[in-house]
C-alpha cells in the first residue's frame, strides 16, 4: 500500500499535479493526522476547536472524582478543581497540530491519503494554583496540630497542678503542599499528609524548680520537679494589704538589698526613703524580686513575724531560710501564690 501510494504520488508529481497535492495539504493542515491520541481520545482528521471539545468531555470525567486526603487520622474530600486544577487542553491540542506542521508536507499528504495513523499520543498538560494548595494545607494543618506540653507545676482553677510532659503533633505545610501536588499530578485518588511528633521543650525529668506559696497556711514550698525539696515557714500579708494570688516569675535576685520606701506618702510615711544594707534593712540579707508589682520574697530581722500575717503583701522569711532558699531558685524560676 505504501508503495503503490508513493507511487501514486510520484505519477501526480511526473504528471504535473504536485502543485494539487500541495494545496490539498494547505487545506487540511488545520486538521490533526489520523492515529494522534491526546490523553486516550482519538482525535485524528479533527480541527483545533473539534479536538478541544472532544478531549474536554474526557478531562471533565478525569477531574470529577473526589480526592481524599488524609492526615492525623482524618479525612478530607476535595475535588482536583476545587485545589485550583485546569487541564490546559488548548494547549495540549496546539502541540499537536504543532508537531504535524513540522513534518514535510508530502509526508502529511501520505498519512491522510493512506490513512496510515502517526502513532502520537500525549496527556493533556495541567496547570496547579500552588497557593490554592499551600492555603488548603495549612487549613488542615491548623486542624490536626497538637501543641507539646511541657512538664511543669501550675496553678489550674485556683489549685496547684503537676502537668506531666505530653508530646504534641504538626504537619508541615510546605512538604505536605508538595505532596499534595505530586498527587494530583499523578491523578491519585487518595494521599495521605503525614504528621510529625513534637517534642516537650521541658520533659518530666528536667522540670526544675517551682515555689510555691500557701497563704492559708503561711508556708512557702521549694518543689524540684514534683517533689517537695524544702519548706519554709513565712509571713504574708496583715489584713488590709495583699499577697497576690496567681503565677509569678522571680525577675531579679538580690543580695544585701537596699530597701526603697514604696509608699512615702501611704503606709510608708515618716520612713527613711532608703535603708542600706544591715541590721536595719527591712530585706534582711537576700531578697527575690517577682514580677508582681512591689513583691519580694525576702528575709526579715523581724522573725517573731514569720509564720503570721505581718507583711504589707512581701512574703517574709528568716534570714537563714532566706539563705537557704537563695542560691537554689535561678531567675525565670515560677512562683505559684495560692490560698
Amino acid at each position: 500500500m505504501v508503495l503503490l501510494v508513493a507511487a501514486g504520488v510520484l505519477v501526480l508529481v511526473g504528471g504535473g499535479s504536485a502543485f494539487a497535492a500541495y494545496r490539498y495539504d494547505r487545506a487540511t493542515v488545520h486538521e490533526l493526522l489520523p492515529g494522534v491520541r491526546i490523553s486516550g481520545v482519538d482525535v485524528g482528521g479533527m480541527t483545533r476547536k473539534e479536538a478541544i471539545a472532544a478531549v474536554r468531555k474526557q478531562v471533565d470525567v478525569s477531574l470529577s472524582p473526589g480526592l481524599t486526603i488524609s492526615s492525623a487520622g482524618k479525612d478530607w474530600q476535595v475535588t482536583p478543581e476545587q485545589l485550583g486544577v485546569q487541564a490546559n487542553i488548548a494547549k495540549s491540542v496546539q502541540q499537536a497540530l504543532d508537531a504535524s506542521s513540522a513534518m514535510p508536507w508530502w509526508e502529511r499528504v501520505y498519512h491522510r491519503l493512506a490513512d496510515k495513523p502517526v502513532q502520537e499520543s500525549s496527556a493533556v498538560r495541567y496547570d496547579y494554583d500552588q497557593s490554592k494548595v499551600q492555603d488548603f494545607v495549612q487549613q488542615i494543618a491548623g486542624k490536626v496540630q497538637v501543641p507539646a506540653q511541657d512538664a511543669g507545676v501550675a496553678l489550674v482553677n485556683g489549685k496547684v497542678t503537676f502537668q506531666k510532659a505530653q508530646p504534641g503533633q504538626e504537619l508541615k505545610a510546605p512538604f505536605g503542599a508538595q505532596r499534595l501536588l505530586s498527587a494530583l499530578e499523578q491523578q491519585q485518588a487518595n494521599v495521605t499528609l503525614p504528621v510529625k511528633k513534637v517534642a516537650p521543650n521541658v520533659t518530666d525529668k528536667n522540670v526544675g524548680a517551682t515555689i510555691v506559696v500557701r497563704l492559708s497556711q503561711n508556708r512557702l514550698y521549694l518543689y524540684n520537679g514534683f517533689r517537695v525539696e524544702k519548706s519554709y515557714p513565712v509571713a504574708t500579708a496583715m489584713p488590709g494589704f495583699t499577697t497576690p494570688v496567681g503565677t509569678w516569675q522571680i525577675v531579679n535576685k538580690v543580695e544585701n538589698p537596699t530597701w526603697v520606701n514604696p509608699a512615702p506618702t501611704g503606709w510608708g510615711a515618716g520612713e527613711p526613703a532608703t535603708i542600706p544594707p544591715g541590721p536595719g534593712n527591712p530585706l534582711g540579707t537576700r531578697a527575690l524580686y517577682l514580677n508582681a508589682p512591689g513583691i519580694r520574697i525576702h528575709g526579715t530581722y523581724d522573725t517573731a513575724s514569720v509564720g503570721t500575717y505581718a507583711s504589707h503583701g512581701c512574703i517574709r522569711m528568716t534570714i537563714s531560710d532566706s539563705e537557704d532558699l537563695y542560691p537554689r531558685v535561678p531567675v525565670g524560676t515560677t512562683v505559684l501564690i495560692t490560698q
